[in-house]
């Protein structure tokens, strides 16, 4: 019986992280509450008596455990690289600064369930970076109830035991993270090429030539009038094609002579490629499109992010 226990948890596994990363916008820490939820699982099926679904109450244990690591650890912003360069002046600074990306690899592993009758966001919608990056910037039980409700579609009443309340308390809940949500998001949806298609290769494989070989007019030409560069962990945000353009003169310049790498692969439902220099891993690179263009582009600063990611394909290369 414990080993039918166990297989049973464990298979919820994969479901389980992308709802913790949604809620706390770091895969690494999504891992560390998965652990401590299913752990916490395990200890406490004598206990469990069926009154729900085994699904629900795993994501009832999962929830509180993020909400409960949200409260206990604050939102303590990780320590912001320092620049190998002067960079100029930033047009803002991030405020979600302990965003991370998430392989499309580890969305293959998740169930193609269909969500119930409440969901009001496609699977796609509810992986994107902008939509996981809004949900970091309204109160955790806010993000909390939407995410069980408007992505997973779970009704009210599941969702007031789960958080051990009422439905009365979530709904108000649920109609206070909608009202946020649409007022915090930086960024309105974008709609891109349809995801795989030629014109989306296209768009990507012009960027990684533009972006490797510091062809700077050229990368400018790909983008947005209103695109956006932003560097997680670092806070600097720079928007438009100006103050884009700017930063990564100053980036070619910086690397002059050094062989810059991009291999591509998906993050969060978008194109984005894993990066290095001189053969050392820099972090990742996450693509935002928009029609045919590049309408954002998130350049994550951590070069063990490229560990989640899958190896293998066929790099960008500028010898």
């Amino acid at each position: 019986m414990a080993e039918i226990a166990f297989e049973e948890l464990t298979a919820y596994r994969q479901e389980l992280l992308l709802h913790c990363y949604r809620l706390l916008g770091s895969l690494t820490d999504a891992e560390d509450v998965l652990q401590e939820t299913l752990l916490a699982a395990w200890r406490g099926l004598d206990g469990f008596q069926g009154r729900a679904s085994s699904r629900s109450w795993l994501y009832r244990i999962a929830t509180n455990r993020c909400l409960n690591a949200l409260r206990d650890r604050g939102r303590r912003m990780p320590p912001a690289p320092s620049p190998p360069f002067q960079p100029p002046e930033p047009s803002r600074h991030g405020d979600v600064r302990w965003l991370q990306p998430y392989p499309d690899a580890l969305l293959e592993f998740v169930p193609d369930a269909a969500p119930g009758p409440e969901a009001r966001y496609t699977a796609r919608e509810a992986v994107e970076l902008a939509f996981v990056a809004a949900l970091q910037r309204i109160p955790p039980r806010q993000a909390a109830v939407l995410v069980l409700c408007d992505v997973l579609g779970y009704p009210l009443s599941e969702v007031a035991p789960m958080l051990g309340t009422s439905s009365t308390a979530v709904k108000g809940l649920l109609q206070r993270a909608r009202a946020s949500l649409g007022h915090r998001r930086a960024e309105p949806p974008a709609q891109g090429p349809a995801q795989g298609s030629a014109q989306e290769r296209h768009l990507v494989r012009r960027f990684a030539e533009a972006f490797t070989g510091d062809d700077i007019d050229a990368l400018v030409a790909l983008l947005t009038d209103d695109a956006w560069l932003s560097m997680p962990p670092a806070p600097h945000e720079y928007r438009g094609v100006v103050a884009i353009a700017s930063f990564l003169r100053a980036s070619a310049a910086w690397r002059a002579g050094r062989r810059l790498e991009l291999e591509p692969t998906r993050a969060n439902g978008q194109p984005a490629f894993t990066c290095s220099l001189d053969g050392e891993p820099t972090g990742v690179i996450v693509l935002t499109l928009s029609g045919g263009r590049v309408r954002g582009i998130t350049r994550f600063l951590d070069d063990r992010l490229q560990e989640h990611f899958e190896a293998g394909r066929t790099p960008c290369r500028v010898e």
